[in-house]
């Protein structure tokens, strides 16, 4: 029986930003581990980023800073970068490539899994189904979480998205089923990592919450395993441990300027704003590691959070997230106040297979149609009232003008550290839409306002 031995090479043949170029190898293939010895001893790390005929690049994951091509070894493991899996990962506080940072012991797992991960088989996908209750009423109200869906984040520049997207992983529960989050951090400055440790302390200390961050000044090739490091974790944890899984990647903006800056030292032709033209698939291929598998309970929903550059959410990042994703959250400077959330720039394409009799309120469709078409309506008045004057308005278009108002004070405006139950929520929805004549809100049923109106109208 032939065993495979691996080979360690010393025909370094250029050092290219965090990329190494080694040539005379055999038998290498992408994605497969690297270990980089260093003259004095020092070990790195790495992952082949691409091969043709002998020549292998290799990405060093703690970068290529004090390498000299003449006196770096390399060896190739076989295999792809893999990591330990399981329940160990609750409650750690860990870098980007899942090393602790909390001052425990190195995490060990009952099993391992490959970084790269694989898609899920279409063939055994059950549609998403049931909430992912979130404790923000913007949210829980008109763009629900579902279980297995992925719905972005996205936030013009400036806003507090990143306190938000800390907010909802603390918060975020499904009504007493196992129920893990998971927070991966890419690209934040000293300041902001202190500021989602301080709002998370209280879950990771349940052992609820796993915590990956990626400091700005951390290596850049760190920030591309980060969101995959966080999903095959996640995995486990869904589909062997039997959990619901919700998985929160911000900022993803950071992400993509990693693959940017990555793409751009290996020579690539870049395309658009000088994005690599894989762009779209590489997203892809996080974003589509979530949702639910049939006759199992677990589940994964992804939540990434991006900034768009200029407030433009035509930007390459924004715009192929929102091709794959199934909604989108949109952050507003032009909505006040906290959390900013513009409803009527907000979907959540899988909400309807996730609310209703049994899962919510039964009213709960209906319920948000109303206020997002009074808000509409309230929006068309707002206009109309800056070339006439308020006073010039309609009766009607006053009462939706002050519905709009009472949607803000109500039920959009909510503190970073406010958790609100569902039961809340929806008392404050109903409050929201009470400041309408009972005749405007064609699409509540009777029996529903007999239950929920709170007007006298």
């Amino acid at each position: 029986m032939t065993t495979w031995a691996p080979i360690e090479y010393t025909d370094v043949a250029e050092l290219r930003g965090p990329l190494i170029v080694v040539q005379g190898t055999r038998n290498v293939g992408w994605d497969e581990y690297a270990m980089i010895t260093l003259e004095s001893g020092e070990r790195r790390h790495g992952l082949v980023l691409d091969v043709d005929r002998d020549l292998a690049v290799v990405q060093v994951l703690e970068g290529t800073g004090g390498l000299r091509a003449e006196t770096t070894r390399v060896t190739f493991t076989g295999s792809p970068l893999r990591i330990p899996v399981g329940a160990g990962w609750q409650g750690r506080v860990c870098n980007g490539r899942g090393r602790p940072l909390d001052g425990g012991p190195p995490i060990f797992g009952d099993d391992s899994a490959p970084v790269a991960g694989f898609p899920m088989n279409p063939t055994v996908r059950e549609p998403p189904a049931e909430p992912v209750i979130t404790g923000v009423s913007a949210i829980d109200a008109l763009t629900t979480l579902v279980r297995g869906q992925k719905i972005a984040v996205f936030a013009e520049s400036g806003l507090p998205h990143l306190e938000l997207a800390a907010q909802v992983a603390a918060q975020a529960h499904t009504g007493g089923e196992p129920f893990s989050v998971i927070f991966a951090a890419m690209g934040l400055t000293h300041g902001d990592a202190g500021t989602v440790r301080d709002i998370l302390e209280r879950r990771s200390s349940a052992a609820e919450l796993t915590l990956l961050l990626n400091l700005a000044d951390d290596p850049v090739i760190e920030r591309l395993l980060t969101p995959r490091i966080a999903l095959t974790v996640a995995e486990h944890l869904a589909f062997v441990l039997r959990r619901h899984v919700l998985v929160v990647l911000a900022d993803m903006t950071s992400y993509c300027e990693a693959l940017r800056e990555v793409s751009a030292a290996r020579g690539e032709i870049p395309a658009r704003r000088a994005y690599p033209g894989y762009l779209y698939s590489d997203l892809a291929s996080i974003y589509e590691r979530c949702g639910r598998i049939r006759g199992q309970p677990g589940s994964i929903t992804v939540l990434p959070v991006l900034s768009m550059p200029a407030g433009d959410i035509t930007h390459p990042v924004p715009d192929l997230t929102g091709y794959i994703t199934e909604g989108q959250i949109l952050l507003s400077r032009e909505v006040l106040p906290y959390p900013h959330i513009d409803p009527l720039s907000s979907l959540s394409r899988m909400m309807r297979a996730g609310v209703g009799a049994g899962r919510t309120r039964p009213e709960h469709l209906d319920l948000a149609a109303q206020i997002q078409a009074g808000l509409s309506r309230a929006r068309q008045a707002g206009e109309l009232a800056d070339l006439v004057g308020e006073s010039a308005l309609s009766p009607a278009d006053r009462r939706y003008l002050a519905m709009a108002e009472a949607f803000r004070t109500r039920l959009l405006a909510q503190r970073p550290e406010e958790a609100r139950t569902l039961e809340e929520t929806f008392e404050r929805a109903w409050q929201v839409v009470s400041v309408l004549p009972r005749s405007e809100l064609s699409m509540l049923s009777e029996e529903a306002l007999e239950a929920g109106y709170k007007g006298t109208s």
